[in-house]
């Protein structure tokens, strides 16, 4: 099959549309990271992503009638984009199904593109099945995301053009969603230049291919995270998982696994402004996630000298999520962290703070008194000394105080740091995380379906930009220990995702 596959990537007909996206030296992240590293450019590509490829040989290989009829797919994100381009070049109609929850800039930019955009359904899961329903009740041609050979041969196009660029590569660091751009690549590279490493790259709030690979089967996540919105995929594709588990070996029948590395949001974030610094382009977050690998895997491993291409493989993303991006940049980049602490409610107190700190940069301190005796301070420092500074403060703070590091707790990074102000005591008060969709209406509907049983305590919600809002709410259980669990029944009905956090440390510490 590998061998059909390459083939299929040589004869594959992006060009069409796509170009051939410049694989650029990146000396100053080279130099930073003592490897030479090259970033292939495929943000540059007309809708701002690889996706273009996979989706114009897929349609453009579809049989004259097949063709006329018209094609279909759904999508929120860069496939939809593909698609649509892919319809008005060849001229043909391409009806993209898309979740009414999806932002209205990313309607907009399929519509310009040529495509026929039916919004349906609250979710990707609805949309999809509704997009299968019709093509098969009007005879369109489904075009899926990942999960086809000629898609894969499409995205795989991309491997073709590394190895003409440059032939000296050693490691190829690929983002997985679906697993059709790291599948196309693993294939082309396993028949053509085994030599090569492509290592997997997720966001560690979404690693189906990592899930699959440790079950030794294809798993479904309960829950993605969306921060990283074009990787965000509950099930690594079918036909991609059995492509990364053939045997790329020389014939010993040892299977050969990709190897996989998960970044998180900070370090996603701190890479898009290494891009940035590097290229003066701003990509999105999965267009980050290999260079945020990169960095991880050469501090994880010491490695120098060796050829490292991150494949840039998008741009698409909504300006307001530059804010949040920023903020979380420094702790992703190690020149941040954030401390809990207890100090004496007496005079002189924050001096005594500031001279145990030896005259470092204070970026953030919230002080809220505690009683007659203490108060709690949520306080930022700047790092110059990277993770080895960050555990000498704490160290040295311990010696004198009472402290927390909540430099790695999301609720304190998106939520208590903005909601310091005092203890509430509250009885049965119990805390969660809830994902409310980012449209008009969403928070009515969960109060709506909470009822007048439940009283709230504590609410907190920052628009991010992003597809989903991340909000902490507060709730007053009737008696903590009732059978069933009424408040927990009552969030289920209301089908938001939540997560209970009522042990978190920066709520016992700055809220409780």
């Amino acid at each position: 099959m590998l061998f059909r596959l390459v083939r299929q990537i040589l004869q594959a007909t992006v060009y069409d549309v796509a170009i051939e996206s410049p694989l650029e030296a990146a000396p100053r992240i080279s130099q930073k990271l003592n490897n030479n590293i090259r970033l292939k450019r495929e943000d540059l590509q007309p809708v701002f992503s690889f996706k273009l490829r996979g989706a114009y040989n897929r349609i453009s290989q579809l049989p004259k009638e097949q063709l006329e009829r018209g094609v279909i797919t759904a999508s929120a994100g860069n496939h939809a984009q593909g698609v649509a381009l892919s319809g008005a070049k060849l001229g043909i109609p391409a009806i993209i199904v898309m979740p009414q929850t999806t932002p209205d800039i990313k309607v907009q930019a399929v519509k310009r593109l040529g495509g026929q955009v039916v919004l349906h359904g609250d979710a990707f899961d609805a949309a999809n099945k509704y997009a299968q329903q019709r093509a098969q009740e009007e005879g369109l041609t489904f075009i899926p995301p990942y999960d086809d050979e000629l898609v894969i041969a499409g995205q795989g196009t991309i491997a073709n053009e590394i190895h003409r660029q440059w032939r000296e590569v050693d490691y190829i660091f690929v983002a997985v969603g679906g697993g059709g751009l790291i599948s196309g690549i693993a294939a082309y590279f396993g028949e053509v230049a085994p030599h090569v490493k492509v290592v997997g790259v997720e966001y560690d709030e979404s690693a189906c291919l990592k899930a699959a690979l440790a079950a030794n089967e294809r798993v479904v996540l309960p829950q993605v995270g969306l921060f990283a919105d074009g990787t965000a995929v509950a099930q690594i594709g079918a036909l991609p998982f059995d492509i990364l588990r053939m045997d790329k070996s020389d014939g010993s029948g040892k299977i050969i696994e990709p190897e996989i590395i998960t970044v998180n949001t900070d370090e996603i974030c701190a890479a898009i402004k290494d891009t940035y610094d590097e290229t003066r382009s701003i990509v999105e977050p999965s267009g980050a996630m290999a260079l945020a690998a990169i960095k991880k895997f050469v501090a994880e491993t010491g490695i120098q000298g060796k050829n490292m291409v991150s494949i840039v493989c998008g741009a698409n993303m909504n300006f307001d999520r530059l804010r949040y991006i920023a903020e979380r940049t420094e702790l992703g980049e190690h020149r941040e962290a954030i401390y809990a602490v207890t100090i004496p409610e007496e005079k002189g107190s924050f001096l005594n703070f500031c001279r145990a700190l030896q005259g470092r940069n204070i970026t953030e301190f919230n002080y809220r008194c505690n009683d007659e005796h203490s108060a709690q301070v949520f306080v930022g420092i700047s790092l110059k000394g990277g993770q080895a500074e960050r555990k000498e403060i704490f160290e040295s703070l311990k010696a004198n105080y009472d402290v927390d590091d909540l430099s790695d707790d999301e609720v304190a990074k998106l939520h208590i740091r903005y909601l310091i102000g005092g203890h509430a005591n509250i009885n049965n008060e119990r805390l969660f995380r809830v994902e409310f969709p980012e449209r008009p209406g969403a928070l009515l509907t969960f109060l709506e379906r909470l009822g007048p049983n439940h009283n709230i305590t504590l609410f907190h919600y920052r628009n991010h930009g992003a597809a989903e809002g991340r909000v902490l709410v507060g709730l007053q259980a009737t008696d903590a220990d009732e059978q069933p669990d009424v408040l927990i029944e009552t969030l289920e009905k209301i089908t938001y995702p939540y997560e209970e956090i009522s042990q978190n440390l920066g709520y016992k510490r700055f809220l409780k």
